[in-house]
């Protein structure tokens, strides 16, 4: 899913966020605002990732959709 998807399929991944990563509150939700890039930031502060283990983690998630 491309940048331009992630953005249209936002208000549908909103909710699957906060399941997935608990960690992320409804202030992180807000400020990524269906950015992919401001949600691989957020993994990698709130989860303690290194940039292309959580961008493989968003890439996974874009799949399953």
């Amino acid at each position: 899913m491309d940048n331009k998807e992630f953005k249209a399929r936002w208000h549908q991944l909103r909710g699957l966020l906060k399941g997935l990563w608990g960690e992320l509150s409804g202030n992180d939700i807000d400020f990524i605002d269906g950015q992919r890039e401001r949600l691989v930031g957020k993994l990698q502060e709130k989860y303690n990732l290194s940039e292309k283990e959580a961008q493989r983690k968003v890439d996974e998630l874009s799949d399953h959709l």
